[in-house]
């Protein structure tokens, strides 16, 4: 499963059995959460209209770079959320307090961390099913506006972005990565031995 894992810019237009995307987003409750607050939201989309207005509001900068379209001829959108008020309400229960009976700071905002765990066991979860993935998260003010309509997000869900799913397309034409050589093992990882 792990092996197959690896993001795809060109996707079969067939559709996804509802059984298997069940499969796949039931991965939000293994996914961790600090506290177990479980601030993790998703919106499985699959209807041609809503995944057409998402494709309006961010495919463009990819067609500029040369990719063929991906997010309009993805099956299955899959929208990312997180609820970070989740994580303050659980760290504020009476077993999460801090000795002075304050929460707990938060050196990194683990709401969003926990966001990119989860997208990862979906990845792994829609590769075990014969699926490949693609993930895109928007940066631009008015882009995340359009998502946010499309996707239907309450306004206390942050967006962390958009997983895309589906059957790969063979040959789908546009830049590729895997030219690019992976760093040295001694790069990435140190021992402290």
């Amino acid at each position: 499963m792990l092996r197959g894992r690896r993001m795809v810019r060109g996707y079969r237009t067939d559709p996804v059995d509802e059984d298997v995307l069940r499969r796949i987003v039931r991965m939000v409750h293994r996914a961790p959460s600090g506290g177990f607050s479980q601030g993790h939201r998703l919106v499985v989309i699959t209807a041609p209209d809503v995944r057409r207005r998402i494709a309006e509001a961010s495919e463009q900068p990819y067609l500029d770079a040369g990719f063929a379209p991906w997010i309009s001829q993805a099956p299955v959108h899959i929208a990312v959320g997180v609820r970070e008020e989740s994580y303050h309400e659980r760290y504020r229960q009476p077993d999460k307090l801090e000795a002075d009976g304050t929460e707990t700071i938060w050196p990194v905002p683990y709401w969003w961390f926990d966001s990119g765990a989860l997208l990862t066991l979906l990845q792994l979860a829609a590769a075990d099913e014969g699926l490949s993935t693609g993930f895109f998260g928007p940066d631009d003010p008015e882009e995340i506006a359009a998502l946010r309509a499309a996707i239907g997000f309450p306004d206390d869900v942050g967006l962390s972005g958009v997983l895309t799913l589906g059957y790969e397309a063979t040959g789908a034409p546009g830049p590729s990565s895997l030219s690019r050589q992976r760093l040295p093992l001694d790069e990435l990882v140190q021992w402290a031995r």
